[in-house]
């Protein structure tokens, strides 16, 4: 089998991801096996494979793999979440590129096209997974509106409406007037802006007083129903009791009194909207006030907003400001900020508005999910740690979950309306079912299907997904089955803390509820991706590199040690290109050791040299020490220093150290006990970097021998810990330490390696013989003496042992040792100009403390020093 001059990582991925799905390796099925359980956190399946992604899956996969490697049956459940309201925008658009509005269509054919659009374009983002070499088990591929999918949340919707947790209300919710759809309190983004605060003048009913009002929002003064005041403050106690007009809409309405009304704040006076702010709409229900809602559901105003109907709330602001202005209303305006709610989805402004929703209750089913990751008998870990804060102040606090959204796109909420009245309807999960009930509930005999109108609103889609761990194996409608009972609870979840409330939260409360456990064992929560300045990654900065370009350039396994190389847990991760050309490197130098020893001949007549023997004791040693470290750092999610272990253990120990050791001289054989065993080394290797590097690693396994599909290095068997020799691993950290001293004596002395050495030591340490003679082949010393007295020549120390290299000049390479003195002379007597000219300049001296002056002169001292020893040296050579 010829082996490639060159790792070309284009020409091997293809090859072994398609042999991996061939031969069946990611699928599962429960048997007598330990299961090893991941659930996917399902990207949008509007999404496209980012840095994002490409972190939280490649470590999903090195879990999954390793996994797999040390036997247990390996289950990675993929899948795409519908994402309502991206989706549903992204299939508005296109329709509206053909000419077609939603409001054209039936709730039908909008879905048949929104599934067309899904099969089309949604679901890149698996297939991209698969060349960053994820190994999900791609018959599981789950999708959250397949029929078994949603017929599991309908059948949870109705559950929780039976035991009285899921309620309709009509309250004040936050509205997406892009989207058109109202949002959970989770899904606003609060954020700092700039605005203005307005004065506006209001007359008194009956009088030529006036009072002035501050607000943020002149647009909603068409919503106002009262002016309120505080009864303690005695700049308005002529106001009580009378009437104030609405600029423009000319309307009365009461002035009411309410000790809410900050004293301090604008001019003591409020404008009361119950319409569109809760803390209006709370005044507005405890003094019995009308409500005005002034808004479309695009947050234009409707014919409440006079000469403006029709207008965008931003524009009416600037225009109902010149008005103001115009009409003497407008007093002044001063510039505010404030905190504005935003749509995590759309970014558009949100609107509070009254509207009837329905809302799950949170606050007793919460209970159990707060004792599982922070009560005494806690079996849900969060990594790292520091997360429990935030996971303990959301679900404390947590509020009643408003779970409709006015969206076609996702499960239709199962309420079926046979009446006009607020409770004129019934929960069922089928129309049959709703129609049964009906009759009993309306004693209506003669109502048909016919009569029955289901809701029109969805389901908020993480609704769905807060059911993911049990839903992918059928678990809430077969809660007996044998997947949900052999993989239930799941392993690990990785994801990140921005959906920590959003998704990770919701799953523990749904996991106590419906199957009384935990849906996992723990949280690995994954930093973000930032840039080398610290920005987060995003299309808009344009600082996120296009994901499969970098597995184009660096190969998948060279993105994923970039990606890992530099990942603390939790800790964001600050990018970096040449991360990922580190990993190609790295690839590179692995390819290239095996390369060398596929190289070597091999001579079974010939005797193991000693220097191979304990060569091999301290790899085996040195790599069971790792072997070790790297359980410990899965243990605690580590998997940056995991990477890191066996970066160095290849890099160094492997590549650096014991290759040369056992290495044959240039053209000679290597014995064959120590080829096979430096055979088994790699492959050992090869096992605990295959998670991190499965293809570099797969193919150099393969190369090793000819393998059957069973014998495949990612069915391979895991290496078992055992005890190992800690002081041989001290020995041989001494024993380079020699070593490293004498390279340096003939790099700086121009001593070809060619060139024999002696050595002499003064041995204080005592220090073991065991590895003179790996010391004498690594450095081309002819013998080591120990010895009593210093030696002539150039000398290191390594701890307290003295080590001296008598310096012949036979063994010098004269005219490069020339060459190299020369330069430095020059460098010093540059160096020593520049300071004879500051000490000869009588403004420094007169002027620099002593202590400078001082310094300066030692500098000069030493240099002089040193340009005598150079020229002494550069003498005895010509």
């Amino acid at each position: 089998m010829t082996i490639p001059s060159k790792y070309d990582a284009s020409q091997v991925e293809d090859k072994w991801y398609d042999y991996w799905m061939k031969n069946n390796y990611f699928h599962s099925t429960p048997d007598e096996r330990e299961p090893y359980t991941i659930v996917i956190p399902p990207p949008n399946v509007t999404g496209v494979l980012h840095m994002g992604h490409m972190l939280n899956n490649t470590i999903q996969d090195v879990l999954i793999r390793r996994a797999r490697l040390l036997g247990k049956n390996a289950c990675w459940v993929p899948g795409t979440d519908h994402a309502s309201i991206a989706t549903e925008a992204k299939v508005v658009a296109k329709l509206k590129e053909q000419g077609i509005t939603k409001n054209d269509l039936t709730r039908e054919e909008f879905l048949q096209h929104a599934f067309d659009w899904k099969d089309e374009y949604g679901g890149k983002i698996l297939e991209q997974l698969k060349k960053l070499g994820a190994s999900c088990d791609w018959e599981r591929t789950a999708f959250t509106m397949d029929p078994e999918m949603s017929e599991s949340v309908i059948k949870v919707f109705v559950d929780l409406y039976n035991k009285g947790l899921i309620y309709r209300g009509y309250r004040m919710v936050n509205w997406d007037p892009e989207a058109k759809t109202t949002l959970s309190d989770e899904e606003v983004i609060h954020e700092e802006r700039q605005g203005n605060l307005y004065y506006l003048q209001y007359k008194i009913e009956g009088s030529d007083d006036t009072l002035t009002i501050a607000t943020t929002r002149p647009e909603t003064i068409f919503g106002d129903t009262a002016i309120c005041i505080n009864p303690n403050d005695e700049r308005f106690t002529h106001l009580k009791g009378k009437k104030a007009i609405v600029p423009l809409s000319n309307r009365v309405i009461p002035i009411i009194e309410d000790e809410y009304v900050d004293l301090e704040f604008g001019t003591g006076c409020l404008k009361v909207t119950p319409a569109h702010d809760e803390n209006d709409k709370n005044l507005g229900d405890k003094h019995k006030l009308e409500v005005i809602d002034i808004f479309n559901d695009d947050a234009s105003l409707n014919s409440f907003g006079l000469h403006y109907q029709g207008k965008d709330r931003f524009v009416v602001r600037k225009e109902i400001a010149i008005e103001l202005e115009e009409k003497g209303i407008l007093v002044k305006t001063e510039v505010h900020t404030n905190k504005v709610g935003t749509s995590e989805r759309t970014k558009a402004v949100i609107e509070p508005r009254l509207s009837d929703q329905w809302f799950l209750k949170m606050k007793d089913l919460a209970q159990p999910a707060i004792d599982a990751v922070l009560g005494e008998d806690a079996e849900i870990n969060l990594y790292p740690k520091k997360f429990e804060n935030t996971y303990r102040h959301w679900m404390e606090n947590v509020r009643d979950w408003n779970i409709s959204r006015q969206l076609w796109w996702g499960q239709q909420i199962p309420a079926y309306f046979y009446g006009d009245g607020k409770e004129d309807f019934v929960v069922a999960e089928n129309i049959d079912d709703a129609l049964v009930l009906a009759k009993e509930k309306t004693g209506n005999t003669s109502l048909s299907a016919s009569d029955l109108r289901q809701d029109e609103d969805a389901l908020d889609t993480w609704f769905s997904s807060w059911l993911w761990p049990m839903s992918v194996f059928d678990g809430i409608r077969n809660p007996e089955n044998e997947e949900i009972k052999y993989y239930y609870p799941t392993n690990d979840l990785v994801t990140g803390p921005d959906i920590l409330f959003f998704w990770v939260a919701r799953m523990i409360v749904a996991g106590y509820e419906y199957k009384d456990e935990k849906p996992f064992n723990n949280v690995y929560l994954t930093g973000l991706v930032r840039d080398k300045q610290r920005r987060k990654m995003s299309k808009s900065l344009g600082n996120s590199p296009d994901a499969l370009g970098l597995i184009k350039a660096y190969g998948a396994d060279g993105v994923r040690v970039g990606l890992l190389l530099s990942s603390a847990a939790g800790n964001d991760l600050m990018f970096d290109e040449d991360l990922c050309q580190q990993g190609k490197g790295f690839a590179n130098k692995i390819w290239n050791a095996f390369r060398l020893i596929k190289g070597w001949e091999v001579d079974a007549s010939l005797p193991q040299p000693e220097t191979s023997k304990i060569g091999l004791e301290w790899y085996e040693a040195k790599f069971q020490k790792t072997l070790a470290e790297i359980e410990d750092h899965f243990s605690k999610y580590r998997l940056s220093d995991a990477l890191m272990a066996i970066y160095k253990l290849i890099n160094d120990d492997f590549s650096s150290w014991l290759l040369e050791i056992v290495k044959p001289a240039y053209q000679q054989p290597i014995d064959k006990q120590t080829f096979d065993a430096i055979i088994e080394v790699l492959e050992n290797n090869l096992k605990v970097l295959h998670p991190f590097m499965p293809f570099l690693s797969e193919d150099i396994w393969q190369y090793i021998a000819d393998r059957t599909p069973e014998e495949a290095l990612i069915i391979a068997k895991y290496p078992v810990i055992k005890d190992f020799d800690a002081k041989i691993i001290e020995d041989f950290e001494f024993a380079t330490g020699v070593v490293s001293g004498i390279r340096t004596i003939r790099k700086d002395k121009n001593i070809s390696f060619k060139d024999v050495v002696e050595l002499f030591v003064i041995d204080n340490d005592k220090s073991t013989k065991e590895f003179d003679a790996v010391i004498q082949k690594l450095t081309n010393t002819s013998v080591i003496n120990y010895v009593s007295e210093k030696v002539e020549g150039a000398s290191f120390r390594v701890k307290s042992n003295e080590y001296f290299v008598p310096i012949s000049i036979e063994n010098i390479d004269v005219e490069a040792e020339i060459k190299k003195l020369e330069g430095e002379l020059k460098r010093a007597e540059g160096f020593l100009f520049g300071i004879t000219k500051k000490l000869s300049n009588e403004r420094f001296v007169n002027n620099a403390p002593e202590k400078v002056l001082a310094l300066e002169r030692k500098k000069e001292a030493d240099t002089v020093a040193k340009i005598e020893t150079i020229k002494s040296s550069l003498s005895s050579l010509q």
